[in-house]
């Protein structure tokens, strides 16, 4: 895996080069101290990944992030930032990581091994739905202990709301906590995700059947995942249509 670190301070540079040669496996292929010299590199070395800082003089690590989406291949991105308030528009580039300073060691190893994850899955995703790319994201961000990280759409099952929190329940167990509403996330996922009930979204495509209880109240079987989200009376016609024809 080829990388390059971008950021203005100097030790800052070092101290991840000496955290990410730990590691093995991995070859350091240039360093910037700006977005400018950083998209320069990037053109020249074709890096796998970019670990870049957000505040850096002249061009800022997000406007080069959004020249780095543009190459072919693109890198990876991953921001390592002393801030957390830059995350949405992190994102918004393209970016595949968001580690907060001072990073440890299990956070970068999780993060590199996520940038290859997330990159494969992407590609997997565009090649089955060739126009997934022009409506909307791949990939939603959401809150942990190690800053923010990114969950693909596609290994999302159920959006949940409970009080001002929503929940993302993936088929593999995991859970994230996502600082969104449900509403704006069933207005920018439609025809990818169906309200079945005021507090939840479920993927159309996961959908595998209705089942219900001895009180006659419909609940939603989901591919991958034990939970069985209720389907609301005001939902449940466009939720059987909708099943009808998948």
């Amino acid at each position: 895996m080829n990388i390059l670190i971008v950021d203005d301070e100097p030790l800052a540079r070092e101290r991840l080069i000496r955290m990410i040669m730990m590691q093995g496996g991995r070859r350091i292929v240039g360093q910037a101290g700006d977005g400018q010299e950083a998209i320069r590199l990037a053109e020249a070395h074709q890096p796998d990944v970019v670990f870049m800082d957000v505040r850096m003089p002249g061009m800022d690590g997000l406007a080069a992030a959004h020249h780095l989406a543009e190459l072919d291949p693109p890198p990876a991105v991953v921001f390592c930032t002393a801030y957390g308030d830059y995350a949405v528009e992190a994102f918004s580039s393209q970016a595949t990581g968001y580690l907060l300073k001072p990073v440890k060691q299990a956070d970068l190893e999780l993060a590199l091994n996520q940038s290859r994850r997330i990159n494969k899955a992407q590609l997997a995703e565009l090649q089955q739905h060739p126009s997934m790319a022009a409506n909307g994201r791949s990939h939603i961000a959401a809150k942990s202990r190690r800053g923010v990280d990114l969950i693909a759409l596609s290994e999302v099952r159920l959006f949940q709301a409970d009080h001002k929190y929503v929940t993302a329940y993936c088929g593999d167990g995991e859970e994230a906590l996502l600082d969104e509403t449900l509403k704006d996330l069933e207005r920018e996922l439609e025809g990818r995700f169906v309200r079945v009930h005021r507090n939840a979204l479920v993927s159309i495509g996961h959908i595998e059947g209705l089942i219900k209880d001895s009180d006659g109240q419909n609940f939603i079987r989901l591919n991958g995942l034990d939970i069985t989200p209720q389907v609301s009376r005001r939902h449940a016609t466009i939720v059987r249509k909708l099943i009808e024809h998948l």
